[in-house]
Formats: C-alpha cells, structure tokens, sequence
C-alpha cells in the first residue's frame, strides 16, 4: 500500500490524536505495556452488534467480544468484574457513550490500564449542516433516532469517539475497532461490517455531546487499533468452525495469546496481516501511537512463554476439563484432531477428546495430576493431530444459478480431493463465481473476492468446461492448505531464528522476521510494519539460526506471485549432470548455533524476485528428521539444467505436500505410543518440528 494512500486514511484521525506523522512512525510496545505491566486497574467497555434493524445482520460481533474478554481476563489479568460489555440492543448510541462516561470515564485514574472494543456496522455520514464533508461512523443498534424518521441517524462519529478517549485521565488507553467505513458497489465473498454512505441527519444529543467534548481539555493520546488502514478497504467476518468471527479481531487476539512477551505492536500486526491473508482477505490493519523511542522488553513473568488456550471449567469427576482454545491457528482449529494433546503449567497432560468451535473437552493422561488442576491454568500445545484425509472446500457463490451451482458441484465431483459447499453456510477455502465485468466469465477467488491468477474460464465458456481447467490450480491449492497445517511458531519447542532480506550492497535490509517463543528471552525481535514490500528484482535470501543443541533439517515451499507451487532446492554438487542422469537434491542441515543463508550468497545461486506485483506466501518447516519422503517426491520430477535454480517451480506439489506431513509425523516419538490414531492420521510432536510463515508483496 502506498504511504499517501495510507496517510489519507488516518489524516483525520491524528489530527483528532493530536499527532503529527513523525510521532506515529516512531511506533512502540506501549500496546503491550498497557495490557500486561501492573496497574492500580484495568478496565474494559467491550461492544459488540449483530443484530441491526431493517440491515442485513452480522454474525461475528459477539464472538469478537467473547475473544476479547477471554484474553484479558486469562492473558492480561484483567478482573471480569471491571470488563462491561453492551450487545445487541443493549449497544445503543446512547447507553455506549453512557457507559463510556460511567465505566471508563468516573472510574479512571492516571496509570490505570484502559481497553475499548468495538465489532459492528462502521459507515460514512454527509451531515445535511456540512454536507460536503464526509465523516466516518459507527453504527449502533438503534440505527435511526426514530422509525418515523430515518434521516435521523444515531450513529457515533469516529471523531467524537476519539475525542472520549482522549478524554480518559490515563495515558495508557487502547481502543479496538473491528469495523470499516468504506461500502464497495459490489460485494463478493466474505460479509463486510459497512453500511452504504448516506445523507443523514445526526441526533441533536450527538451533535451536542460531540460538541462539548471538542472544548474540553484532553490529556490522553490513545493507541487506536483499526480492522483496515485503506480507505477503500472493508473489514470482513469469516465462518469458521461452527462460530463466525470478525477477521482482525480474531487474528489479533489469537496472536496475543502466544507471543505476548518481547515483541511489538508493528511485529503483531506483521503477523496478524499475515494471517488475514491465509483467511482470504487483503485488509491492512493500521496501528496509531505516539510512542518514541520504544524499549523492547519481555512483559510477561518468564513463567509464560504463550498459550493456545486455557481451562476454562472442570467436571465434578476432577479430570476432564472444558479448553477455550482461541490461541490456535486459525486454519489449524478447524482439522484439530481428537487425541491431540497440551501441557499445563504443571507439565501434566491434557488429551482432547472433543471441540465444538473454540471449546473442548479434555481429560487428564494421568489421574494422579487431578489435583493440580485450575480454572485459569494456561495451556500449551504439546501434540497435534490432524486428519490424513484433507480436501480442498471450494465455496459456490450465492450469485450462481441453480443450474450452474448443480453443474459446478458435478465438475468438481470429479476431482477426489475437492469438496463443495455453498457460499455462506460452512466454513470454504476459495469461492467459485462469476467475474463482476461483462460479459462476465467464471472464476476461482479467495473468499474475500480476489481473483486466483490463471483461474478464469472464457467468456462464454461453461461452467463445467472451467472447472476442468483448473485441476492443477485445485492441486496447488490444496498443498499450500496442507503445509499451512505445520505452522507452529508459537507452541514450537524448536529455538530457531528465520529473517528475510533484500540484498544490498552495504548490508542485508531486514523485510521480516520469525522466531520461535524460545528465542525471545534471548534476542529481542526486529522491528517490522506490515505489509512488507520488496521491488521486482530484489535479490533476497533467508538468514537461519539454530539456537539449540542438536542439528535441523529445512525445507522451504510456498507460492510465488502467480499463485504457482515453489520449492527451494539444495542440488547436490556431487552427483554427475548428463542428459542421461538428472541432478538431485540434497537435505538442508543447519548445525546446532549455525546460522545459514538461503541460498548461500553467490552469483550462481542467487535469489532473483521477478513479476508480476502479487503477493508472494512462504513456508519455512524444521524438522530434528532429515526430510526423507520430501526429497524422494522432489527427486521424482525431472529438472533440466535451465530448472537448477535455488528457488524454483515445484511441479508435483500435493505430492510433496502429503511427503512433508508424513516425514513430519516420523519424527514424532509418541507416534507408536498412539498407533491407534496414527493409522488415519499425522501425529506431530512440538518438540521436534517447527513451521514459520512469510507473506509480502512484490511491487
């Protein structure tokens, strides 16, 4: 995103924070601060709106407010009595600045820790007294003042919201707002949370408060954490596995609880980016802050490293608990197998034995930790386990006809590991519709409505004819989600270091950084702002660090900017190149405390970035195993000489994919321990893999 484009759309907003651009660049951890360091209290006004009269209704603003309280209360030592939430009818414009005033405003003292929360419709209002000026809005329950009278609006301006939290009398406030205020004529895939600009009329209250705020003396300068930094971006809510969510809020809390200590806000929103991406949509969370100078500081007791989840409840028989598991991946929760295991503070075990959305059911491996057992207990990611038989869940969009949904899901019928659903009503990985230009052809796109490249059928073409085409693009697809299932960079019991970087010629320029939570008490983590960027023509290279005591084995896969499968490849030197004998690989070691590039830094292995501008997605898999079945199903396809690049197309990718998993279950030592699960599934041990995500852009 370029910088004007982003400074358009928070201009109002610092001016209103009494920022100037300088102080916002000069981003810190104060986020982190606010939420983890002691305080005198903390207090939290949390809203959440699904419900709306006469609009179509959202269906993931009370899970956001469910995550919300969970994380403060189990990651931040927030009391439930000191968090109020409002939803559904109880969020009126009126009962919000309320309990605005009365929670937050009599209750806060200088020091006192402060969080606002707020999932909901956002939209833009002309005011018919200045109706060449538009204002960003949140909308609350009782959208219009009265039904005779829907000129009359109850919203809340952005403004005026900033204006009382900048009213507080602590400096240490935090506001979040999962919402958007830009409404796009055409809507395809995931719901937004925007109504349609309008020319309204605000309350005469509303007019007033706001205006008695704007003379009072605000001493607070508020971190504001918004769903979307482009003005013409939409936050969006996605359906998962039996709940539905607003995207950034579940990212953004699903990230704090494992990686609280020694990172910053920009490093959270890096990843949370990140994972937006993988969820389908290409929102941008923006971050506004005045902190100079940030001090870079482990601000949880070195007792917690990170969680997945917590107990939540224990059954009278003293053994079986109920999880709240919002720590996980979010394309992991979905295929989190029974069996899996987690470690509690006290190292005893928990084995799941049932989930229903963020809840599950699980009971103790041994009856003599009963005991030690705690509502509140934090719990970590010991064992995953994951089902062998994963398909690719092609969504079919609502705008289809009945006959081409029926033809479309007898196409991909034909295809073993693609199923279908309709748009809306199960959780999917890409959404199959028509292009919105005419003549409108058919299309694969990401659920937040991007197009796949190299997906799209002629005009004109049927449907069953497109669908055919696109077997390899579904196979791709499908190892992508696959080796998307490794990612454990917050439970990894590894201690490894992966940092991205554009060649230069006076020193590598940093564009990203991952580490596992064992590194960080050892080595703060770099600064980083989402949305890295690297220029066509970038040469780059991944720097490694082993930081434990036994030697690694690597494997990097991903896909490039046109969406195709690729691979890094390590040619061993050794063996003969002659028209009769192809080259073939060899295992990626990295000795304990090495650090490697890749490739190694030279003309004839280097690491070119070409075009088109896209977005280009990376894995990186350790694993303490060498990578047998990987490189037996990389040595199967045939390279030429021409194809002996470091970084190349990857041509059997499913095949690799499912090598990858298996490899990774070998590895594991409980795999005979749990032979009975292992026979339809992968077994995979923390203690001996780990899995790093990279996501940028090329422009």
């Amino acid at each position: 995103m370029k910088r004007r484009t982003f400074l358009h759309r928070i201009g109002s907003i610092l001016a209103v924070l009494g920022l100037t651009e300088a102080e916002w660049l000069s981003l810190g951890n104060r986020y982190y601060q606010a939420l983890a360091e002691p305080s005198p209290r903390k207090l939290a006004l949390l809203i959440g709106i699904n419900q709306y009269p006469k609009v179509a209704n959202l269906s993931g603003s009370l899970t956001d407010v469910e995550l919300q309280k969970e994380l403060l209360i189990h990651r931040f030592g927030f009391q439930g009595s000191d968090i109020l939430t409002l939803t559904e009818e109880e969020a009126s414009r009126e009962f919000i600045e309320a309990a605005f005033l009365d929670h937050l405003g009599k209750q806060a003292k200088p020091g006192d820790v402060v969080v606002f929360h707020f999932s909901g419709y956002g939209s833009r209002v002309k005011l018919e007294t200045s109706p060449d000026t538009i204002q960003n809005a949140l909308v609350a329950a009782n959208v219009s003042k009265n039904s005779q009278d829907e000129k009359i609006v109850n919203y809340i301006l952005e403004e005026t919201l900033l204006l009382l939290l900048r009213s507080l009398p602590t400096d240490r406030v935090t506001a979040v707002l999962d919402t958007s205020f830009y409404a796009p004529s055409t809507v395809l895939g995931l719901k937004i949370r925007t109504l349609e600009e309008s020319v309204a009329k605000l309350a005469a209250e509303e007019l007033d408060f706001f205006k008695k705020l704007k003379t009072k003396n605000l001493p607070s300068t508020p971190i504001v954490l918004a769903a979307t930094s482009n003005p013409k971006q939409s936050a969006r809510e996605g359906l998962f596995s039996g709940f539905s969510a607003g995207l950034f809020t579940y990212a953004l809390t699903q990230y704090l609880w494992e990686f609280t200590p020694a990172t910053t806000i920009q490093v959270a929103l890096s990843h949370v980016e990140n994972s937006l991406s993988k969820l389908g949509s290409k929102q941008q969370p923006a971050l506004l802050s005045n902190e100079k100078n940030p001090d870079v500081t482990s601000l949880l007791p070195d007792s917690i490293i990170g969680a997945q989840g917590v107990v939540s409840a224990i059954e009278e028989d003293g053994k079986t608990v109920h999880l709240w598991l919002a720590g996980l991946p979010p394309q992991v929760l979905l295929y989190y197998g029974v069996n899996s295991r987690f470690t509690l503070e006290t190292t005893e075990q928990l084995v799941l034995r049932s989930r229903t959305g963020l809840t599950a059911k699980a009971q103790l491996s041994k009856i003599e930790g009963a005991n030690s057992l705690q509502v509140g207990q934090l719990v970590q990611e010991a064992i995953r386990v994951l089902p062998r038989n994963i398909n690719l869940t092609i969504a079919l969009d609502t705008g289809l006809e009945r006959i081409e949904r029926v033809d479309a899901t007898s196409a991909f019928a034909g295809f073993s590991h693609v199923s279908t659903v309709v748009a809306g009503e199960k959780p999917a990985d890409y959404l199959f519709a028509k292009q919105q230009e005419i003549p409108s052809h058919y299309g694969l796109f990401s659920l937040g409505g991007e197009l796949i490249p190299n997906t799209t059928g002629e005009v004109g073409e049927a449907v069953k004819l497109t669908v055919q085409k696109l077997a390899p693009k579904l196979s791709t697809l499908l190892a992508a989600k696959l080796w998307r299932l490794t990612e454990n960079q917050g439970s990894s019991h590894l201690a490894l270091k992966a940092t991205l970087e554009i060649i230069s010629e006076i020193s590598p320029r940093v564009v990203m950084q991952r580490q596992t939570a064992r590194t960080f008490k050892t080595d703060s983590i770099k600064k980083s702002l989402p949305t890295p960027v690297v220029p066509v023509g970038s040469r780059m290279q991944y720097r490694v660090e082993n930081q434990r005591d036994r030697s690694v084995y690597l494997i990097l896969l991903g896909l490039n900017n046109n969406h195709t499968a690729i691979a890094f490849s390590c040619w061993d030197p050794q063996e003969p190149n002659t028209a009769d004998t192809k080259p073939l690989l060899k295992q990626v070691v990295i000795a304990p405390g090495e650090t490697i590039t890749l490739p190694q830094t030279n003309a004839a292995s280097e690491w070119v970035i070409s075009g088109p501008a896209s977005e280009c997605e990376q894995q990186l898999i350790f694993s303490t195993a060498p990578f047998s079945a990987t490189l037996a199903a990389l040595n199967t396809t045939k390279y030429s000489t021409a194809e002996e690049q470091p970084i190349g197309s990857l041509l059997n990718p499913l095949d690799v994919a499912q090598a990858l998993l298996q490899d990774l279950h070998n590895a594991s030592a409980l795999k005979t321990e749990m032979n009975g699960t292992a026979a339809d599934s992968y077994i995979l041990d923390v203690n001996n893999w780990a899995s790093f995500s990279f996501s940028f852009q090329v422009v």
